[in-house]
């Protein structure tokens, strides 16, 4: 049995590429497993299929250029520029400067995932009952990869069943029909799901967050001005407010432990294991290697990843999440305490000379960076991301579980409607301040008005960049820079607290092309920032359709904007 078991992955999988797009169905039959001669509704052949449905979902987000990469690499805080000495590739540079182009290493890997993980998802809802908690759960996480295929690519194929004739081929439905289903679907499962709360399994409230993000972000897609969605959208986190029973975590890192299931804030959660779902790489891609030790990590980072330096420049004073967040400085040996504990950052300088920028022979984050490409950013330059807790031992980031929704945002999306609908202004403003103040060494600090909130952002908008080599070389003849502020964005206020409490959490994408200046540009476009320029093209708000899904289907077509 169990080898029967191994064999019907190859089976299984075969039947899921027609989802990657491909024109020819014909293929080399190694096994002799068809639909014909295994039991596809065996219940353990069913719980197999549904099992890789998550799975899919946890290589999305966290695969070689995942989710949180695409998210976060072509936003105002976070880059991974061309390290000196190391390398990285021009494909983190593109993202960086929105020059992206069809062959992306970023988007080819999330079509991927996504649709295998619709096609187990069809597979499963092809042989179960149309009803009962197992295929509202399947419903959920394929409504779920349509979000995020909505959100990325807007028009993309919709299947719902894998029960298809030979030679077929996936047709492109518009950006509307996608989102239509998606609200249809959730709609309909809701009651289903249930609401009792499962580590890693959605419940109503989990399909609530899909739903309002969608609502929040449907003027974005389609390029409207209608406040009915930010009304449904206010709707949906209402439900989860006031009947979902979740409460804002003690303290902010309790949701990026290693594990966050006692997390009371956490409404859906990416499970993760670092001996049976290792995914999460951020340890390795952040830090210099010489800086593991102030973790008590026996990896061997990459140097790659930093904060933009305006972001840091933005955080406001007592505000403790940029310590939550980011490291900077000079970093110091992890130590033990009595109780076996490792303690970061408690024991002595460490020894670091390469590119020495402070001279001291010790690693020191510089928060200056010279450019994302030309000359690139010498080792020690740029505060480094360590929200997601590192673990001490061969741990580091590998086996930490993701909050995909968490209280807090609902509170953010009510705080936003009703800022957006002009409507219990102050009601928001305490949602905010609320939020906040788990994060503050003062409550006075915590607080934000609705004044706040609705003026401008005050991130140092422009582009900056130091043109000159050498990594005690920041000569003003070569700095490149333009000064555009932030005083135009509206809600500039409330754009900026999005930033602080969610970097870093597959948001910043997104909230960036919400948000709009003066002139009716959004901020993803109209802004510039470190060595992105402003755009006044709107194609960059979604990504192309990947060139091996256009070869493989040519009934798909490329997205506006693209060649």
């Amino acid at each position: 049995m169990k080898y029967f078991k191994y064999l019907i992955k190859s089976f299984i999988v075969s039947l899921l590429f027609f989802a990657g797009s491909c024109t020819n169905l014909d293929e080399t039959v190694y096994d002799q497993l068809t639909d014909e001669s295994i039991d596809v509704t065996d219940p353990e052949i069913v719980g197999y299929m549904m099992g890789e449905v998550y799975a899919q979902f946890r290589f999305l987000y966290w695969g070689w250029n995942g989710y949180f990469d695409l998210n976060e690499e072509c936003s105002d805080t976070y880059m991974t520029p061309k390290r000196i000495g190391v390398g990285w590739g021009d494909l983190y540079i593109n993202m960086h400067k929105h020059t992206w182009n069809e062959t992306q290493g970023h988007i080819d890997p999330l079509w991927h995932y996504a649709y295998v993980g619709i096609g187990y998802a069809n597979k499963t809802l092809d042989v179960l009952p149309d009803s009962g908690q197992a295929q509202a759960q399947m419903r959920f996480m394929r409504a779920l990869n349509y979000y995020v295929l909505l959100d990325a690519f807007r028009n993309v194929p919709l299947e719902t069943t894998q029960e298809l004739e030979a030679g077929y081929l996936p047709q492109q439905a518009s950006a509307q029909t996608i989102f239509d289903f998606c609200v249809s679907e959730l709609d309909a499962i809701k009651n289903e799901l249930g609401s009792e709360k499962v580590f890693g399994y959605p419940n109503r409230y989990a399909a609530n967050m899909v739903l309002a993000k969608l609502y929040l972000n449907y003027n974005a897609y389609f390029n409207t001005n209608d406040n009915s969605y930010y009304e449904k959208a206010l709707a949906e986190v209402d439900e989860i407010i006031t009947e979902g029973g979740y409460e804002l975590a003690p303290h902010y890192l309790d949701n990026f432990k290693a594990s966050i299931a006692a997390s009371p804030e956490v409404i859906f959660a990416l499970p993760l294991d670092k001996k049976n779902a290792s995914h999460n790489y951020l340890v390795n891609k952040c830090l210099v290697g010489a800086g593991a030790a102030a973790y008590g990590y026996t990896g061997s980072p990459w140097n790659g990843s930093c904060a933009v330096p305006q972001f840091i420049e933005s955080y406001r004073d007592g505000d403790l999440r940029l310590a939550y967040t980011w490291t900077g400085g000079e970093q110091r040996l992890a130590t033990t305490d009595a109780q076996g504990n490792t303690v970061p950052q408690s024991g002595e300088l460490i020894a670091f000379t390469t590119d020495d920028w402070a001279g001291n022979g010790v690693l020191n984050y510089s928060v200056r960076v010279h450019s994302i490409d030309n000359p690139g950013a010498y080792q020690q330059e740029g505060y480094r991301y360590v929200k997601s807790e590192i673990v001490a031992g061969d741990g580091g980031t590998y086996g930490n579980d993701v909050a995909f929704f968490r209280l807090a945002d609902a509170m953010f999306i009510k705080a936003e409607c009703l800022l957006r609908l002009q409507r219990d202004e102050q009601v928001a403003a305490d949602l905010i301040t609320e939020v906040r103040r788990r994060s503050f060494d003062s409550a006075d600090k915590a607080v934000r008005t609705v004044e706040d909130l609705k003026g401008g952002s005050v991130y140092d908008y422009g582009h900056r960049e130091y043109t000159s080599e050498g990594f005690t070389n920041f000569n003003p003849a070569s700095f490149i820079a333009t000064y555009e502020g932030g005083d135009d964005i509206e809600l500039g206020g409330l754009l900026d607290d999005l930033a602080w409490e969610f970097v870093g959490e597959h948001h910043r994408r997104q909230d960036l092309i919400r948000f709009k200046m003066a002139d009716g540009r959004n901020v993803f476009n109209g802004k510039s920032w470190f060595c992105k320029d402003a755009s006044d093209e709107s194609h960059w708000d979604y990504f192309p359709i990947p060139k091996a899904a256009l070869d493989a289907n040519i009934s798909l077509n490329q997205n506006e904007g693209y060649n």
